[in-house]
């Protein structure tokens, strides 16, 4: 995940730019550089690599001042090179960019028309050329970023330069975080408290849609509406900062709001972001007759939810299996088959001997983990990284998350190759996966309405989830979370099959959690809905609020933002997240380390 920095104050800024860029080094990355006002211009240095490539060019060509701003980029639009690296330049505009802006090519493209040249493939880069034209045009600073910010579609993070404007720093944030940092004379944003860490531990968090001017004084706060606003300042100690849990009470809350960028950086590892393509480079799924998927837990369910995408997109049969199963029963397998290991850790004892087993027994194998060096990473044929950071909380969110949306998009590359899907169809399957991000931070804004419903859903003993299709892995999921921090009982199946034997548990004390988009089975599972609610039971309906409810059903309702059925499994995984999290927060339980688990399973 990108890392950003500014400092404006008295002292050299440049070593204190890059002393704060190491300390987002673990976050990854491919090209880093900064920007600083030299006698009132703005200069860049940018290089492609690790930062020792970054002070290699420094070393060369320095940079003499006292305000700039820094970034690590993870390449998304454009290749990792030195022009797609941030930060990025437009007349007396420079900036640095989190996160995905949706509606950059009509940006671009309408900017293009009107004399802009562009240097790079960035989506971030439209965004300096945007701001620059209605600086041009006479509006001032403050004024003309509101407006830029208000055409802006998707997630971002930004800290921006203004050439005329001595010691100002501008930021805003939309679904990616941003700190102001309070010193004595100076001040500062980061992406984190860890990038701030090095110079102050008085922070303020930046709500969702805040924008921000600071300057060697101090800092002016403005919520989306324009209204100005104060946040409070918090004190946060430098082991706070190291781990970094920020303003979340705990990792776990912390980690489902780091989605939108986990998803996203996971997203362009197999996607084209700028031709709207995905990349069909990895995996020749044109030689392969069928899929076996091998996990464990959480990593389990996002194998069904791939399962059902690998089928329906490319027509490609797929298996999934928990690994301590496979691993005993002599499973057949023909040649053909590409044997698939997920895990976070790259190290769960089951799934690796199962890869292992699979190798062994002639099978091409694929590992989709976390840790990039881990023991599967090592072990398999080819290497499908999920880019979700590290992961504290043992109840696992963004790593799921980050294992579906690799999987999501792998289906739409296997649909490409096998010719399923056409050129109409990827450009709007790929669309889909572009606009998760934002749909998944919007969807984490609404954890108000979730926390009032899992008060009461704390009360209880036993909790069923249904779904239908892609939901019915990710209702398992979310019972399997609740169980895991609650320590409430809870099953997940598929709302088919309440008739064939879970209906027998419904009563007035047992919740059912449905799980319920706006797709081709939304009436099936309503039905479902109707025959609980006719006996009495409590219904929590996690549908957008365009949908319907279920004729005469008293329920209450979780609305996530309507979204395309592929990504439905990313958008809705963020309300049972939450919900499993606030139950757990109202019973008292340790969310974080929860009795009995480990976050990685490493023995049988």
């Amino acid at each position: 995940m990108c890392g950003i920095i500014g400092v404006t104050g008295e002292g050299p800024v440049v070593p204190r730019l890059l002393d704060s860029l190491k300390r987002l080094e673990y976050r990854g990355y491919d090209s880093a550089g900064v920007a600083a006002v030299v006698d009132g211009r703005i200069e860049r240095r940018r290089a492609k690599g690790k930062i020792r490539a970054l002070e290699e060019v420094l070393a060369d060509e320095p940079l003499k001042a006292t305000v700039g701003i820094g970034h690590t980029r993870w390449a998304t639009h454009g290749a990792p090179n030195v022009p797609n690296a941030h930060p990025h330049q437009a007349g007396r505009v420079t900036l640095v960019h989190n996160g995905i802006i949706e509606n950059f090519a009509e940006l671009k493209a309408e900017l293009a028309a009107q004399g802009h040249v562009f240097e790079s493939q960035t989506d971030t880069e439209v965004v300096a050329h945007l701001l620059d034209q209605t600086l041009s045009k006479g509006a001032a600073p403050l004024d003309a970023f509101k407006a830029t910010l208000d055409r802006l579609t998707g997630a971002y993070a930004l800290a921006v330069l203004i050439e005329g404007e001595d010691g100002l720093i501008l930021g805003a944030r939309r679904g990616s975080p941003l700190v102001v940092g309070w010193g004595e004379g100076e001040m500062y944003l980061g992406s984190d408290a860890l990038a701030v860490g090095p110079f102050t531990q008085k922070i303020s968090y930046l709500e969702e849609g805040d924008y921000v001017a600071v300057d060697r004084s101090g800092a002016r706060m403005f919520d989306a509406g324009g209204a100005s606003v104060d946040r409070p300042v918090v004190q946060v100690s430098a082991s706070s900062a190291m781990v970094e849990k920020g303003e979340y009470r705990h990792f776990m809350e912390k980690e489902i709001h780091e989605q939108p960028d986990s998803v996203q950086h996971t997203l362009s590892e197999y996607l084209d972001l700028v031709t709207g393509k995905a990349k069909t480079g990895a995996i020749d799924f044109a030689a392969i007759d069928r899929i076996q998927i091998i996990a464990c837990g959480t990593a389990f369910y996002a194998g069904q939810i791939g399962r059902y995408t690998f089928e329906r997109i490319a027509g490609l049969p797929c298996d999934v299996e928990i690994a301590s199963e496979f691993r005993y029963r002599s499973p057949a397998l023909s040649k053909s088959t590409l044997a698939v290991a997920v895990s976070q850790s790259g190290e769960t004892a089951d799934t690796l001997a199962s890869l292992t087993w699979c190798k062994r027994e002639g099978l091409k194998t694929a590992a989709v983990v976390n840790v990039h060096s881990s023991s599967m990473a090592r072990e398999a044929d080819i290497l499908c990284p999920t880019h979700a950071g590290p992961e504290i909380g043992v109840a696992s969110t963004k790593a799921f998350t980050a294992q579906v949306a690799a999987l999501l998009a792998l289906a739409v590359a296997a649909g490409v190759q096998r010719g399923r899907v056409d050129a109409d169809k990827e450009a709007e399957l790929v669309k889909a996966l572009f606009e998760s991000p934002r749909l998944i931070a919007e969807c984490a804004e609404h954890h108000a309405d979730i926390e009032a419903v899992a008060h009461d859903l704390a009360k209880a003993r036993d909790v069923l989830f249904l779904g239908r299709g892609a939901m019915f892995p990710l209702a398992m999921e979310g019972a399997l979370k609740l169980k895991e921090i609650s320590y409430i009982h809870a099953e997940g199946y598929a709302a088919g099959e309440l008739k064939h034997g879970p209906i027998a548990l419904i009563d007035e004390e047992t919740p059912t959690v449905a799980l319920a988009p706006l797709d081709d089975v939304f009436e099936k599972t309503c039905s479902n809905l109707q025959e609980v609610s006719a006996r009495g039971g409590p219904v929590i309906m996690i549908a957008p609020e365009t949908a319907p409810a279920p004729h005469g059903a008293d329920i209450r309702r979780i609305h996530p933002p309507d979204c395309h059925p592929l990504i439905a499994p990313l958008v809705y995984a963020v309300p049972v997240q939450l919900l499993a999290y606030y139950t757990a927060v109202h019973k008292g339980t340790d969310v974080d380390q929860p009795r009995n688990l480990a976050k990685s399973v490493t023995v049988e």
